[in-house]
């Protein structure tokens, strides 16, 4: 089997929020990951794809993230190189909040003190290395050194990360939600290889109507990191169906996008919080007034 991958240089903020949303999907990519070039400091979106790569599908996706047309460069790479194994090389475990995150093919003893999370890349959205997840690890950290929530639900669920960072340090059931049934398999994966399947109950769903999510609200706390667009349009229902005195953590958001979005909270009933900034991304904590 061949191999492709799709290049582009981009500002740093439009080649993550490209990885982000390639990511999403399961039809496009292998991998997909950006990093700067350090002789011209571009910011470059690379994306590893099966041959041949579905140009049309990555230039509308490219336009609806961007806002405009791209033209990728595509290299057809080594065939004989596992290039999904060779991506995680680099990737290190990831230390957010008192979590620890790491892949398969880290070898490392797990720090003492920590809790530990075995998420590999190349599945779903969500390995912790995004400043999106760590930022929603270390609210989650935060709040529950305050509290201990009983009702979860993880909405756009990715790998489970978040899901699962809940149960193993609460030990109380979390529904994990998300629109793509890949992502529910790789979530039941994961909870199985971190030993919460029984704790996590994955569910294709779209938006938040679906009646197994209404029927267990109003919920202790409602985690969603996605994108600032969908997380504005499901305000309304965040509301609905998170209890008075009760917490929202939100990322996906681009610091340039947190205004609306808080202000999209703030109408649903919420107050904000809590505000991380982690690089261009934003982590909001609100709560339900």
């Amino acid at each position: 089997m061949s191999v492709d991958q799709l290049s582009i240089a981009l500002t740093k903020e439009q080649a993550y929020a490209l990885v982000d949303a390639v990511m999403e999907r399961d039809d496009l990519a292998l991998t997909a990951s950006a990093h700067e070039n350090e002789e011209t400091g571009e910011w470059i979106f690379e994306a590893t794809c099966d041959s041949p790569p579905d140009i049309d599908a990555f230039n509308e996706l490219a336009q609806q993230v961007l806002g405009g047309a791209v033209e990728f460069s595509v290299e057809t790479l080594d065939p004989n190189v596992n290039w999904v194994a060779k991506s995680l090389e680099g990737l290190a475990p990831v230390i957010a909040g008192g979590f620890y995150v790491y892949g398969s093919h880290e070898t490392s003893p797990i720090p003492e003190g920590l809790t530990p999370m075995k998420i590999d890349a190349a599945q779903a959205f969500g390995t912790g290395h995004h400043e999106t997840t760590t930022g929603c690890l270390e609210a989650i950290e935060a709040l529950l050194q305050r509290e201990t929530p009983r009702n979860m639900i993880d909405v756009g669920t990715g790998t489970g990360v978040l899901a699962i960072a809940l149960a193993k340090r609460v030990g109380v059931n979390v529904l994990a939600t998300d629109i793509d049934p890949v992502a529910v398999t790789t979530t039941e994966e994961n909870a199985r290889d971190n030993d919460v399947a029984d704790l996590i109950d994955a569910l294709e769903a779209t938006g938040l109507d679906h009646e197994a999510i209404t029927a267990r609200a109003p919920y202790d706390l409602v985690v969603a990191n996605i994108l600032a667009g969908p997380l504005t349009e499901l305000a309304p229902g965040m509301g609905g169906i998170t209890r008075q005195g009760g917490t929202a953590i939100l990322s996906g958001i681009l610091n340039t996008q947190a205004d609306g979005v808080i202000a999209a909270y703030i109408t649903a009933g919420f107050a904000l919080v809590d505000h991380l900034k982690r690089k261009e991304w934003t982590t909001l904590v609100l709560e339900k007034r």
